[in-house]
């Protein structure tokens, strides 16, 4: 129920999502292409360095899930400075985690994916 900053990000890949689909298509027999707008979520992709302490919040995420036997939702806002942009992201699942960082190397990073209902974009 706190609030969480997030740091100790990879190097090369701090965090992106995946690409969305809101209008689902289909051809008609007669070679029409009709379309409607659906509801669609967003996949936040985070990934940080083996030593990040912002791994600890990932990991205890997955543990209080196992040991409770039950899913915690959270709400997440991004805030991009340089483009003038926030992104205010509701209603999330954390959907995939490495449990441990790979070793090779160096130890590599970790990464997590929460999948949000919603993320809607807004001026800072």
């Amino acid at each position: 129920p706190t609030p969480q900053s997030i740091a100790g990000y990879a190097t090369d890949d701090m965090f992106s999502t995946d690409d969305v689909n809101p209008v689902e298509t289909m051809m008609g027999a007669d070679g029409t292409l009709s379309g409607g707008y659906t509801p669609y979520p967003t996949k936040l992709n985070v990934t940080l360095q083996a030593d990040s302490a912002s791994n600890d919040i990932f990991d205890n995420w997955v543990a209080a899930q196992k040991a409770a036997r039950e899913h915690y939702i959270a709400n997440a806002t991004i805030s991009l400075p340089g483009i003038g942009k926030k992104f205010v992201l509701t209603r999330g699942f954390l959907t995939s985690a490495a449990p441990m960082a790979g070793a090779k190397k160096t130890l590599g990073p970790k990464k997590f994916q929460i999948t949000f209902e919603s993320c809607d974009a807004s001026p800072i």
